[in-house]
């Protein structure tokens, strides 16, 4: 399983584990778990990161995990990727401070790239992931819209990856929303279009996972890991499976 890496994500709003259909804030469903106790059954599943996003946040700005992220660090060993809410250099600071192994930062690097790029250099390109949520207009350009998914922008998802890609960019998720939460299987064509475009950078997938089949087509299209969500927690398939499947896989080459 070297080289890639699976990401089981607990998505917070209001205290509560939740998922949201393509970003949408009117269409979530609750699950029941307690976060901590769910990070924790993924770690005995044999996970080694999770992948922490704050819901509320990443609309209304001013992290709110902290609280969690201590409970998170005093039960499990997971090492965490979060955010949602990241506006400032000091927002950076707090989440690394408060023991985040990477900051994900999303609407900032497509609002002010050049800011977010400096940032890279400063912290280390191993503690920053820059997430690219993106969307196809009508047109078929993929567009990077901001606030949670909730405002567009003019930004275009080739030209802000180019800048980051030249700023040394080490780590970037990309979503297509219009898969997110739909369980209808990761866009591959894009995936495999970003590694042309920037064959260095460590690509997560993230959107639409719904069997087991898509983490080994993920790994199979270049992506560097793949964020796990719906599908974990309905059911559809197990953390641990997936984690024999890549172990099976790397042990038959």
């Amino acid at each position: 399983m070297s080289g890639f890496e699976l990401y089981p994500a607990i998505d917070v709003r209001e205290g509560r584990v939740v998922r949201l259909v393509q970003g949408d804030y009117e269409r979530e469903t609750r699950y029941a778990a307690d976060p901590v106790e769910l990070a924790a059954a993924y770690q005995r599943a044999g996970a080694r990161w999770l992948h922490l996003v704050d819901l509320d946040a990443a609309r209304d700005g001013g992290w709110t995990l902290g609280p969690l992220l201590e409970r998170l660090r005093g039960s499990t060993g997971l090492r965490i990727q979060s955010g949602g809410g990241v506006r400032s250099e000091a927002d950076v600071e707090r989440l690394l401070r408060a023991g985040v192994d990477r900051v994900v930062i999303g609407s900032l690097a497509v609002k002010q790239p050049d800011l977010v790029s400096t940032w890279l250099a400063r912290y280390g390109v191993e503690r920053i992931t820059i997430a690219l949520d993106t969307r196809a207009d009508g047109r078929g350009r993929w567009t990077l819209p901001t606030a949670g998914w909730t405002q567009g922008t003019g930004a275009r998802l080739e030209t802000v990856l180019g800048q980051f890609r030249d700023a040394g960019l080490r780590h970037l998720l990309c979503t297509d929303i219009g898969r997110d939460g739909m369980l209808t299987g990761p866009n591959f064509d894009l995936y495999r279009r970003l590694r042309t475009l920037a064959p260095e950078v460590s690509l997560q997938a993230s959107g639409g996972a719904r069997e087991l089949g898509d983490v080994a087509a993920a790994r199979d299209a270049g992506c560097a890991g793949i964020v796990l969500g719906k599908a974990l927690l309905e059911g559809r398939f197990a953390l641990a499976d997936a984690i024999a499947l890549l172990r099976a896989d790397r042990i038959a080459c």
